[in-house]
This record gives structure tokens, C-alpha cells and sequence, in this order.
């Protein structure tokens, strides 16, 4: 029989799990809009690599709460030296991409 702590340990285990899978499919989306930002700009991202760097709760523009997250990226431009990206989403929605200033194959 459940007791009303092994309730509470079930919840929080699922919670954890549902975190964790659901932070898996929001890394992609940030991700994605790198490599497509990348790909205009004729970069290279790096390493495919995406670190989480924040995570607020925020109201969204229908009232409901929602984790507005923040991951760090790494690029490059010409191969020889790494700058970083910063992606900040809202829900799946694009805030904004920023990049570091970085040096142009024209600019040697």
C-alpha cells in the first residue's frame, strides 16, 4: 500500500523525469536555430554542442508560465579561431540570437 510519502517520491521522480526529457526536446530547438543563424551567416557552429546557461519562469504573452532558457554556443568563421553564441528561447519561441564579434575570411 502507498504511503503518502512514497506518493510524494513517485511525483517527484516523474516531475525530474518529464524535466529531462522535455529539457532534451528544448536543447534541440535551441540547437536548430543556431545551426540555421550558422548556416546564413556562413559559420560553422562547433562541436554541436549546446549549454544551458539559465532558466527563468516567465509569463507568456497568453498569461500562462513558461521557462525562458538561455544556452551557450561556440562557432567559428574561418576554422582557426572559436567565438561564442548566446540563444535565448521562450517556450520554443526565438528571443533572440547574439554573437560574439568574430573575424571575417576577407579580413586577414
Amino acid at each position: 500500500m502507498f504511503s503518502l510519502v512514497n506518493l510524494l517520491w513517485l511525483v517527484l521522480l516523474g516531475t525530474a523525469a518529464l524535466y529531462l526529457w522535455r529539457s532534451g526536446q528544448f536543447k534541440g530547438r535551441a540547437r536548430e536555430l543556431s545551426l540555421n543563424q550558422c548556416r546564413q551567416l556562413d559559420l560553422q557552429l562547433l562541436d554541436d554542442s549546446m549549454v544551458i546557461t539559465g532558466l527563468w519562469p516567465v509569463r507568456s504573452a497568453g498569461g500562462s508560465l513558461v521557462f525562458r532558457r538561455r544556452y551557450r554556443f561556440e562557432f567559428a568563421s574561418i576554422g582557426d579561431r572559436r567565438y561564442q553564441g548566446e540563444v535565448v528561447i521562450i517556450g520554443m519561441r526565438l528571443v533572440h540570437i547574439e554573437l560574439e564579434t568574430y573575424k571575417l575570411p576577407s579580413d586577414e
